[in-house]
């Protein structure tokens, strides 16, 4: 399974290194040896090597500087790193720098060698694997490119954009929770002739009637307890702008009414104040609700529902726009801070296809939020589909399924038999039953349905 793989084994004990030797060479391996950080460098600098397995205590440099200094010449060279101790600090250590693997001597030969092939299958992807080229984002990037997406439904969305940005029509946006709603409304405002104004937003959503109403037309002192002094709602603050009135739905039956007033009179009046403003302020609204059903069960004002929707941009769900996928992942990456040795990560083949696969019930704000997360928990620069996934994430069946078959596809493809994979499943669900048991073997036993003996 190692053939054709050279390993550098950097160890300044002579018997940690013929042990190495002997473990890795019968498996096809070529092995070079180092007794320090400096040899392990020139054996670096002459040697084309796949696999670098460190120690930590060795001496000029150590192991974990010599894998910082890897990384900081932009190397992502998988490396394992061995130690006689097992502390937290130096394994976090080890993984903030990039570490493939950490073992703690003395270490099981099968455990090593099956670490070793992992770390080796690691590199073959690594290499093979799709970049996301996050170099792509320019800095002189048009601030008004708020929206990612090529596909047909987002083209469609442009085109309105374009032809209502410089009037000053009232735009409802809609669409499911995640969707990106309020870089349409973004949009709009820096396309159109009132981009050098403010853009305000208000979460209609996140406030009680009566702070909601003190929060878009102000409130005059004295008004009601606590208020101190005269203070300027979101609409005055808008200006000559754009105010946003997100979630418009979930505005009280009173609150609705008020706000009617200000898009038939372009007026309206401070709480507790009996001087009239006017408003110059664009409206665009946006709801994940079902108005037309709310008003049809008498829970939103029909004539507001009217003078908002004079204009209707609707924002389709990423299981209608899935060829935007891979624009949105280049474009999450390249928001993240960069790694230690300034690369991006990659995604497998497989995690490509699943990309697709999956439904993404929370939109585009799910797919951002798993990158996130899958950055953080891949290995070195390699996301796996299983690091995409979030806790609370609503999975199909069908994906669990792909999930377990692509980790199997991976098997077949480095040619191992059945009963190879059968071991290896059988190892990492013995692996999950012990955590998730905290190491009580008995009760990881029953969970299985084996006895305890059949767990070693």
């Amino acid at each position: 399974m190692l053939t054709g793989s050279t390993i550098l084994v950097a160890d300044d004990e002579p018997d940690i290194r013929e042990l190495f030797q002997d473990l890795l060479e019968p498996s096809g391996a070529q092995v070079r040896l180092a007794n320090s950080g400096a040899e392990a460098l020139e054996v670096l600098e002459a040697n084309s090597i796949d696999l670098a397995i460190l120690d930590v205590r060795m001496p000029d440099p150590d192991g974990l500087t010599l894998l910082k200094q890897l990384r900081e010449q932009g190397n992502d060279l998988p490396v394992i790193i061995v130690t006689a101790q097992e502390s937290s600090t130096i394994t976090i250590e080890a993984m903030q720098h990039g570490a493939y693997d950490y073992i703690a001597k003395p270490f099981d030969p099968e455990t090593m060698l099956t670490m070793v092939e992992r770390a080796l299958e690691y590199r073959r992807r690594t290499q093979q694997a799709h970049t996301v080229d996050t170099k792509r984002q320019s800095k002189d990037k048009d601030p008004r490119d708020v929206l990612i997406g090529r596909s047909g439904p987002m083209q469609e969305v442009y085109k309105l954009i374009g032809r209502v940005a410089n009037s000053d029509v009232t735009v409802l946006i809609t669409g499911e929770s995640g969707t990106g709603k309020e870089r349409v409304a973004q949009a709009i405002h820096q396309t159109s002739n009132r981009r050098d104004k403010p853009f305000v937003t208000v979460n209609c959503a996140a406030l009680p009637e009566t702070l909601l109403e003190s929060e878009l037309f102000g409130h005059e002192k004295g008004a009601f307890t606590g208020a101190m002094a005269q203070r300027k709602g979101r609409f005055e603050q808008a200006a000559k702008g754009t105010i946003f009135l997100d979630e418009v739905g979930e505005m009280s039956p009173a609150t609705q009414k008020k706000l009617l007033r200000v898009l038939q009179e372009r007026s309206f009046e401070r709480v507790g104040g009996n001087v009239t403003i006017k408003s110059t302020a664009r409206v665009i609204a946006a709801t994940n609700r079902d108005l037309q059903q709310d008003v049809v069960d008498g829970h939103f004002r029909e004539d507001l529902y009217y003078r908002l929707n004079v204009i209707n941009i609707h924002m389709p769900p990423l299981r209608e726009r899935k060829d935007d996928i891979p624009l949105l992942v280049e474009y999450f990456l390249s928001r993240q801070p960069k790694r230690s040795d300034g690369s991006p990560p990659r995604l497998t083949h497989e995690t490509l296809e699943w990309l697709h696969t999956y439904e993404w019930p929370g939109n585009v704000r799910q797919l951002e939020n798993a990158i996130e997360r899958a950055i953080v928990l891949a290995q070195g620069q390699l996301i796996e589909p299983e690091q995409l996934l979030m806790p609370g994430d609503e999975i199909q069946h069908e994906d669990q399924d792909y999930l377990l078959l692509s980790a199997l596809a991976g098997l077949l493809k480095r040619g191992e038999g059945l009963d190879t994979m059968l071991h290896r499943v059988r190892s990492q669900l013995v692996s999950l039953a012990l955590q998730q048991k905290e190491g009580d073997r008995t009760a990881a036993a029953q969970m299985l349905g084996i006895s305890e003996k059949e767990l070693d």
